[in-house]
């Protein structure tokens, strides 16, 4: 039997958008190293690439 684990010990990122942290969800299981935002609102709100603020 697989062992459980605590949500202290799953891995953590910071998310760009709103600057909070957020922990790996199953559903990333596959795709961890590319998921960048904690939620589709935080990705929509993305600047793009070539935009520069100043």
């Amino acid at each position: 039997m697989p062992r459980m684990k605590r949500k202290g010990d799953l891995p953590e990122k910071i998310c760009p958008a709103c600057q909070r942290p957020f922990s790996w969800r199953r559903k990333w299981a596959h795709c961890w190293d590319e998921v960048r935002y904690c939620s589709q609102r935080c990705r929509s709100m993305r600047q793009p690439k070539g935009d520069s603020a100043s």
